[in-house]
């Protein structure tokens, strides 16, 4: 006689609602939360639809995973749609804000912009290209100030200083400084060029001194931990056959974390391009195209932007224009290096198959 052994359910495996229950669960909610908001306010308001809409989806995934799946599934659908709501609110500014910048902005994006500058403008026409030729020198002299100077202090910290009195002093002031507000490193650019070359230090390099205050501490910070992420365990083996901590640094530390210290460096470059307080003070204004970043104001992207927009002519729909192209550009020149520096990551990266 044959018995036939039926297999045993467990709460964990006894059911699962199908893969479209949550796209009709979601529809259902927008719905409803569409009459919720008619009947409430007499009109329909996005905002309540989608609150009420989120809370009603809430529920009712929770009560369907409930009552097919157990508690714990339950759970877990709950955290995830939580988690989900989060990265979409995160992503609501940013996707705003580019939709604005892309739809105001691309009016003057066009080649006049980018081969005019506004030198003898009044009104409609001219562009930008005395902005970004500044912005370029600006942040270009800014990172070849900051990256080495940054660079070696975060080797000095991972790999020297062993958590001495003079590395913890290092690193307390490298996190002093990247709290300080952006107009006392204009202010500081200012006055140290004032002491150098004289009164009316606004110029180029002054704006690069002055973004540079700001470079070095984020250079520093993202380096040093990055360099920390190196196993101990490579060091160790080149100092066993010989090799000096010099060239151990120099050929298995730091192309060993490569990709993460470009990363770092676009990082801080990307955080300081836009800066416009320091270079208000230390660069200056200028309507002309200045390509001697040692004399002679300097225009850059941010600060024409902010004075296209804080400063308009009589007829201000031109100016507006400018400035909204000019955030445009600033973002893509962003976007570009954030670009190269990956594949530069990519690149020089240490290669993991055999």
């Amino acid at each position: 006689m044959t018995t036939t052994v039926r297999p045993v359910s467990t709460r964990l495996t006894s059911g699962r609602l199908p893969r479209w229950f949550p796209t009709v669960a979601a529809l259902v909610a927008v719905a409803l939360g569409f009459v919720l908001s008619q009947i409430a306010a007499g009109q329909v308001n996005l905002a309540a639809v989608a609150v009420s809409a989120f809370v009603l989806y809430l529920v009712i995934v929770e009560v369907a995973a409930r009552v097919v799946e157990g508690a714990r599934q339950a759970s877990d659908r709950r955290a995830r749609t939580l988690i989900s709501a989060a990265f979409v609110l995160a992503l609501v500014p940013l996707v705003s804000l580019l939709w604005d910048v892309v739809t105001q902005g691309i009016h003057r994006f066009d080649l006049q912009f980018f081969t005019y500058s506004m030198r003898n403008v009044v009104g409609e026409g001219g562009g930008a290209a005395h902005a970004i030729a500044g912005t370029l020198w600006v942040t270009g002299f800014a990172a070849l100030i900051s990256i080495p100077i940054g660079l070696m202090t975060a080797i000095y910290l991972s790999e020297y200083g062993n958590r001495g009195r003079l590395a913890s002093s290092i690193t307390f002031f490298v996190d002093v400084m990247t709290g300080i507000p952006s107009i006392v490193a204009g202010l500081f650019a200012y006055a140290l060029m004032a002491i150098v070359v004289g009164p009316g230090a606004s110029f180029g390099f002054s704006g690069s001194v002055a973004l540079s205050v700001l470079m070095i501490p984020v250079v520093v910070r993202s380096c040093e931990e990055l360099l920390r992420l190196v196993p101990n365990e490579l060091r160790e083996a080149s100092y066993a056959l010989g090799v000096p901590k010099w060239k151990t640094i120099l050929r298995i530390v730091i192309p060993t974390s490569i990709s993460g210290l470009i990363s770092g460096i676009i990082l801080a470059i990307a955080r300081v391009i836009g800066e416009t307080a320091p270079l208000m003070i230390a660069a200056g204004f200028t309507a002309s195209l200045n390509n001697n970043p040692f004399a002679n104001p300097m225009m850059t992207l941010s600060v024409f932007v902010y004075d296209s927009y804080k400063n308009p002519g009589v007829v201000t729909e031109p100016y507006t224009d400018r400035a909204w192209t000019g955030a445009l550009t600033l973002i893509l020149i962003v976007m570009l290096l954030n670009l190269i520096g990956r594949l530069i990551a990519r690149r020089f990266a240490p290669k993991t198959g055999r």
